[in-house]
């Protein structure tokens, strides 16, 4: 019985310490969402380079005085532009970007459609 309890004590002690993200976590999940403007393809969390120490720094900086992940985001697109975010946003031509591959999709269909039916459409003989 003692040791079914004890189990039971450490796991309600565990619980909440994997529930809330701790500070480095919430850097590392903002610093994903921004791209090293010096790098090609890294994100913040991803490079070692001089800039994204420092923007990582920043984003530690700024969640200890209280800031949200969307006043962080908002900071950096103001120091960088939106090409900073690793997503583009929905809206704009950021809307088109998320737009294209479903747009793609669906002209694919279309098209895969059309031609099956094609094929597949009884042939009348043609009289000779």
């Amino acid at each position: 019985m003692l040791p079914v309890v004890l189990v039971l004590l450490a796991v309600s002690l565990a619980v909440p310490a994997f529930g809330a993200p701790t500070l480095e976590d919430q850097v590392d999940g903002i610093a994903r969402e921004l791209m090293c403007p010096v790098c090609t393809g890294q994100t913040v969390a991803e490079s070692n380079s001089t800039l994204a120490v420092q923007m990582r720094a920043e984003i530690r900086r700024r969640l200890a005085r209280g800031e949200t992940r969307e006043q962080i985001l908002a900071y950096f697109v103001g120091e960088f532009g939106e090409s900073v975010l690793a997503a583009p946003p929905k809206r704009g031509a950021g809307l088109a970007l998320w737009l294209a591959p479903l747009a793609a999709f669906a002209v694919g269909l279309i098209v895969m459609v059309r031609y099956l039916r094609r094929v597949t459409r009884p042939r009348t003989p043609t009289p000779s």
